[in-house]
Formats: structure tokens, C-alpha cells, sequence
């Protein structure tokens, strides 16, 4: 049949000896079909080699079968590791997943909140924010079904994933206490972000029931959660007559450009100085020394942010309260924080 042409519907109904409707049903994932029946019409569309159309079934069902999933930097291997998590979660459930970035540009990550021509062609949105205001979030639509993964700033409608990012880094914090550090620096603060404001609370607090100072020579803002700069902000912390013993990074990738500055300078790591990173990526194993690490389950952030998405996609729940859902952490440790 299929040198003539595609195969239709109706000709694997024939076949089967089942209604078009029972083809349907059975292409559609529907549940009330009879289990004999299924695998007698799902064996005939094996054989005859047919696919469903997608456009038609978009217009029938009114949905396109797609996920967005929006991060800030695909280059950054933490989200990486995630996008793989999520396409596999849903792929799971039938549904292909669409990946964005969005270089923490405010009016992309708006134009895909609120259904701009990207943000419409998808049934659902998980979507990881950098720069996104209260007044964007409290502007989205309601019903949409979007699940945003961090911690809640604003009083919105939709599901929010996450780790508890305070206790993450006050537990990566005593850590370099316990090891007897006590000039701890800091390198990931931000202005603006979420994330590295929450990371340098954590921080503060851990120092704090310590009794250890947080010297402000020790605290490094940064523009980027990437290599260059934890190079940088530890290059320059080396040149300072108050060096640190220890240092907290807000993520991986700063970590492994300060292990890099540290080994230039001809330190080691960890008797001169104690690294500490954040994620957990694939990467920091194979790190000279290894790097210790705080590991959010990013395997339970896809699976719980991907069952909330498609809970709302079939509007089990579209119309109900919003969650906050927060998965668990844990401390890696490592080479890169031996005993001093």
C-alpha cells in the first residue's frame, strides 16, 4: 500500500476488522479500548508502516503535541543535564519537547511566558527565569499551563520546582567550617538574580552560627555563572594580602575556573585552599582534584516539573492551586575539600 500513497485510517480499520473510530482511539493513547483489541489493531498499524497526522490532530485536539522547556544557557552543562532529563520525562508521556534559550534576555523569556509566535506553538512551558519581573509573572495568563523551576518570588498562579537553595549552601558552607577553614570566600553573588542572593544567604547565615566573619574582600559578584569568571574572581582574591583558605561557588563552572587560578598560582588544592562548587555536573569528577559539590536531583526536578506540566495540559488541575514542589540535595564530597 504504501507505493500508492500513505496509508490511511480507514485502510487499517479495514484490515483490523475494527471502526475507524476504534483506530482513533487506539492511535490516541485513549484507555477504554478492550487489551486484545489494541494489540489487534496496534499490530496492523505496525505492519502497514501508518503514521498519524499531526496537523490534523492538532486541529482536531487543539493541541500540538510539544513542551517548550526554556533555560538561560544551553553551553552551561547544568542545563544541559536537565534538558536531557525533561525530553526524557516527556518523551515518556508522548509528548516531544522543543528547547530554548534564552541568554537571561528579559524579552525572550517574556515572549514565551506570555504566548509571543514561539510561546504559542507549545501545549506547555517549563521554563527556568533569570530575568523575568514580578510584573511579567503576574501579567502571564493563569490557565496557560507553565511550570517555572526555581523558588517563588511572586504570588502567581503556576507550579514552581525547585531545591532549597539557602539550606543547599549553608550545608556546602559548614562543610568548609568543619574542615577548620576559616577565611571562607565567596564567589557567584548577584544583584539581581535569584539564585546567587539565595546561595549568599545560605552562605551568610552558615558563617554567621560559626562566628566567622564575612569579610567583604572575600565576596565576588559576577556577571556569569561561567569559568572565566570564577577565574577571575579568584585570580583577583590571590592578588589581595587577605587570601581566602576556603571558597564557596555558587555553581560547577566558577569552581573550575577558581581550581584553575589556584593551580596557576602554584597552590594546592585542598591543603592552600578548599573548593566547593554547586550542581554536580558530569564535568567535576574528572576535575584535577575531583571538586566537591552540592547535587540538587535534577532527575526528580524533571520528573515532578514535566508530571505537573501534563497534569495541566489535560486540565486535571488547571484550575487549582498552584504547588510549590522542592526536591532534595545533597552534599558530594570530594578531593577539592580534604582536611587542612
Amino acid at each position: 500500500m504504501t507505493g500508492r500513497g500513505a496509508v490511511t485510517l480507514q485502510e487499517v480499520a479495514r484490515v483490523a476488522g475494527v471502526s475507524p473510530r476504534t483506530v482513533s482511539n487506539v492511535v490516541n493513547g485513549y484507555e477504554h479500548v478492550a487489551p486484545r483489541t489494541r494489540e489487534q489493531v496496534q499490530a496492523v498499524i505496525d505492519a502497514l508502516g501508518y503514521r498519524a497526522n499531526a496537523a490534523a490532530r492538532s486541529l482536531r485536539t487543539g493541541r500540538t503535541g510539544l513542551l517548550g522547556l526554556v533555560v538561560p544557557a544551553l553551553d552551561q552543562p547544568y542545563f544541559a543535564e536537565l534538558a536531557r532529563a525533561v525530553v526524557r520525562e516527556a518523551t515518556g508521556a508522548g509528548f516531544t519537547v522543543v528547547v530554548d534559550q534564552t541568554d537571561g534576555d528579559p524579552a525572550r523569556e517574556r515572549e514565551l511566558l506570555l504566548r509571543g509566535p514561539r510561546g504559542a506553538m507549545f501545549d506547555g512551558l517549563v521554563l527556568s527565569p533569570l530575568a523575568l519581573s514580578a510584573g511579567d509573572l503576574l501579567a502571564a495568563d493563569p490557565a496557560r499551563p507553565v511550570v517555572l523551576l526555581g523558588e517563588r518570588t511572586v504570588d502567581t498562579a503556576f507550579d514552581h520546582v525547585h531545591i532549597d537553595n539557602v539550606a543547599a549552601a549553608r550545608a556546602a558552607t559548614d562543610h568548609l567550617i568543619g574542615t577548620g577553614r576559616r577565611r571562607i570566600a565567596a564567589i557567584g553573588l548577584q544583584t539581581e538574580a535569584n539564585t546567587g542572593r539565595q546561595r549568599a544567604e545560605g552562605f551568610m547565615l552558615a558563617l554567621a552560627e560559626a562566628g566567622l566573619p564575612a569579610h567583604p574582600r572575600l565576596l565576588r559578584y559576577v556577571e556569569s555563572f561561567d569559568r572565566a569568571s570564577g577565574f577571575a574572581a579568584m585570580s583577583a582574591m590571590l592578588d589581595d594580602e587577605l587570601r581566602p583558605d576556603a571558597v564557596f561557588c555558587f555553581n560547577d563552572m566558577l569552581a573550575i575556573g577558581a581550581l584553575r587560578a589556584c593551580l596557576t598560582r602554584g597552590l594546592q588544592v585542598p591543603g592552600d585552599v578548599a573548593v566547593m562548587g554547586f550542581d554536580d555536573v558530569e564535568e567535576v569528577q574528572y576535575a584535577t582534584p575531583s571538586l566537591s559539590t552540592v547535587r540538587p536531583d535534577r532527575d526528580a526536578i524533571a520528573r515532578v516539573a514535566v508530571a505537573r506540566l501534563l497534569a495541566r495540559v489535560e486540565r486535571r488541575s488547571a484550575a487549582g492551586p498552584a504547588e510549590d514542589i522542592t526536591v532534595p540535595h545533597r552534599i558530594v564530597l570530594r578531593e577539592s575539600t580534604g582536611p587542612a
